[in-house]
């Protein structure tokens, strides 16, 4: 039996970016899909301060809304952190975690967003796993190998393929205007196909393996033709939604 086609998802992470003036971008965003028939989910994950705010501009559209991060506690004495089940409660329905500013400016370790990926599938969201090498890394030949190991300490096994993604992103591209050509992100795909594939089974071949890194409306269309590129997760062009929409129009 042929498996079916897996369905590709456009996430926009914020990141330290809007206020409540900004909501007029997912609202416009909104307008301008309506009664669009899309190929792919789209995800909008602003600050945590206004997640549950840009959850009601967007009411009635597809758009859903995620966090861009985690505590691995449900609730506790962690000043300033968010749970996953807060974030939930706040309208999401997906969270990132591992993203490479995390991992490099909060120094966080696989074993770390492990468990912040463990307690966003105990919230019964899905988690948005990232994982990436560094340009050292890739200069020393060790992207594969990096990539392999940071799936096998990062990826829950109780992973399947609704309640993970799993996001590559060169560390080196994002936000430099960077980006691998699409041969180097197809091999960087395939590659974590097939480790998704030995930990996961089947539900590896159907898990959404998004690109991240410096993704914009003029580069989206060939990145996105890469092999096993089932999206993308954008940063900067998804704060504007002329931009957004069009690296969305790929899968229009």
């Amino acid at each position: 039996m042929t498996a079916a086609p897996i369905r590709a998802l456009v996430a926009g992470n914020w990141k330290m970016n809007g206020t409540t003036a900004a909501l007029r971008e997912p609202r416009l965003l909104a307008a301008m899909l309506k009664g669009v028939k899309l190929k792919c989910d789209v995800l909008v994950c602003p600050p945590a301060t206004i997640l549950r705010r840009a959850k009601a501009v967007m009411k009635g559209s597809k758009i859903r809304v995620g966090g861009q991060d985690c505590h691995a506690a449900a609730s506790g004495a962690h000043t300033g952190d968010i749970s996953a089940d807060m974030l939930k409660d706040a309208g999401a329905s997906m969270v990132i975690v591992g993203h490479s500013e995390r991992r490099t400016n909060h120094k966080e370790t696989d074993a770390e967003v492990l468990a912040k990926a463990k307690a966003v599938h105990r919230a019964g969201l899905t988690a948005i796993i990232c994982i990436g090498e560094t340009l050292e890394e890739r200069k020393a030949g060790k992207t594969l190998e990096v990539l392999t190991a940071q799936i096998k300490g990062s990826v829950p096994a109780e992973s399947n393929a609704g309640n993970t993604v799993v996001a590559y992103e060169p560390v080196w591209a994002i936000g430099t205007g960077l980006t691998p050509t699409t041969a180097e992100v197809a091999e960087a795909h395939t590659h974590i196909r097939a480790e998704l594939e030995k930990a996961m089974g089947a539900e590896g071949s159907q898990t959404r393996i998004l690109y991240g890194g410096s993704v914009k409306p003029s580069n989206a269309a060939e990145l996105m033709s890469a092999a096993n590129v089932n999206g993308a997760l954008v940063g900067g062009a998804s704060l504007k939604a002329a931009d957004f929409i069009g690296i969305i129009k790929t899968y229009m």
